[in-house]
């Protein structure tokens, strides 16, 4: 078995990686480069194998930095199946009509970009899908088997374990953070020949996921003592709808004072109610809340803002209040109106809690700048800038160590991290576990 990797190896984004067995060519993701100046020119380049010699796409999750070019695929005449497990298949989904939509206006705006596929191509891509449930040994290509497992990253999130030529190779998707509200934990890790596993937060450890909650109520607490607005860029899958759960807590607990609280994303929005069809891939306690009758999506306060009249009007709103709005990482979407009024004002308070991809609105107000462009306008930032890594939805250090250690694979390949933080995590797998460890490399193959 041979494996390749296109995308996501000494980076972030791109998710995309070949296994070649005796009898089938199986891609597993096929993702957006995100972030970079260069990712429009990266994910307009050709493909460097036949796509339609594929004979099967096999998907983590549904972020759209490990499924963006599916449709691009089917725009090129590939026929293979695409393997999801149900919500995941529901969300990619609308995170591709999304995507169209945010292609289609840059191009009617800018003529620059054309989009990279059509609604054509995205229909025919919908049409491949089949969804898998977790824990069930399918089929996937011509002497190919894959069993999907729980990865505990966002709902329907998998790590895949794959079957071929008589050797077994582990692909962690993305993997999730300990003790997040809403998801189920993370499987154990099956014993492997192989395990590709990410490393986005290989080299560092997040805050006890315990004092989240807490440090999400003082901020929210202080900014309203000084009557600003808590502006908190959100992810449309997973990380909106853990902020939901922690501010219906709050709320309900009377831990914070009934403020107006607006969900000012289309995509978020219509992702929320994907998980309310899913309720039975929640954890235990969310579901029992459920069960008793809880709807922690809705509470008194929260605004839920789709249209543009509606957005507009969030601006009239009288503060202290609070916004949460994509893009996540701020480098596009409703966010970019919101934070042109947020960041001068020093009684204002932008709350970080995703990661932030090197080269993005994020990451540089993350690190610090005084002053970014949106928009082409200069912006001083005054207000107050708090991150809060405990809801990430990604693992730790520890996690990922963790996680290993449960299976001892005989070989890790370390990919989905910035070249640094992969060599470094990879000299902690060599040294704290004595496994044989290669941070992945673009372009490279390996044998299994």
């Amino acid at each position: 078995m041979k494996l390749t990797f296109f995308g996501a190896a000494g980076e972030v984004t791109g998710s995309q990686m070949l296994i070649e067995t005796a009898k089938a060519r199986v891609l597993v993701d096929c993702g957006l480069f995100q972030g970079m100046r260069t990712a429009n020119e990266r994910n307009r380049e050709a493909f460097p194998y036949d796509v339609r010699g594929l004979d099967a796409v096999i998907v983590t999750h549904a972020h759209t930095d490990h499924t963006g070019r599916i449709p691009v695929l089917a725009h090129l005449g590939s026929t293979a199946p695409v393997y999801a497990t149900p919500p995941t298949a529901q969300l990619m989904e609308l995170l591709w009509e999304d995507t169209l939509h945010v292609m289609q206006e840059d191009w009617e705006r800018e003529k620059e970009w054309e989009p990279l596929y059509d609604g054509a191509a995205m229909q025919e891509a919908k049409r491949l899908v089949r969804t898998v449930p977790y824990g069930q040994e399918t089929k996937v290509a011509p002497g190919v088997t894959a069993v999907f497992h729980d990865a505990g990253h966002i709902l329907g999130s998998s790590f895949v374990e794959i079957w071929a030529d008589g050797k077994s190779v582990v692909f962690s998707g993305d993997l999730g953070n300990r003790n997040v509200p809403i998801m189920r934990p993370t499987e154990r890790l099956p014993a492997a020949d192989a395990v590709v596993i990410e490393a986005t937060y290989g080299g560092r450890k997040h805050e006890d996921p315990r004092e989240r909650s807490e440090k999400l109520q003082r901020v929210i607490l202080e900014t309203v003592k000084l009557g600003g607005t808590v502006l908190i860029p959100a992810f449309a899958l997973e990380r909106t709808q853990e902020l939901l759960y922690e501010l219906n807590h709050l709320v309900e607990h009377n831990h914070i004072p009934r403020i107006p609280v607006f969900l000012d994303s289309p995509l978020a929005i219509k992702a929320t109610e994907v998980f309310r069809r899913n309720e039975t891939y929640f954890n235990r306690k969310a579901a029992c809340i459920v069960d008793c009758g809880d709807d922690f999506f809705k509470f008194p306060g929260l605004t839920m803002t789709p249209s543009r009249e509606e957005s507009k009007r969030v601006n009239d709103a009288p503060q202290p209040k609070i916004i949460i709005a994509g893009s996540g990482m701020m480098n596009g979407g409703r966010i970019l109106h919101h934070l042109k009024r947020v960041l001068p004002d020093k009684n204002s308070s932008v709350l970080v809690i995703g990661y932030q991809a090197a080269g993005t609105l994020g990451r540089r107000i993350y690190d610090g700048e005084s002053v970014v462009r949106i928009h082409g306008d200069k912006i001083r930032v005054r207000c107050r800038v708090v991150a809060i890594g405990a809801y990430s939805a990604h693992a730790d250090q520890d996690k990922l160590l963790e996680w290993l250690r449960g299976g001892m694979p005989k070989h890790v390949y370390v990919s989905h991290a910035d070249r640094p933080v992969a060599d470094s995590f990879s000299q902690r797998v060599a040294q704290d576990l004595m496994l044989p460890v290669t941070p992945a490399a673009p372009g490279e193959t390996y044998e299994i």
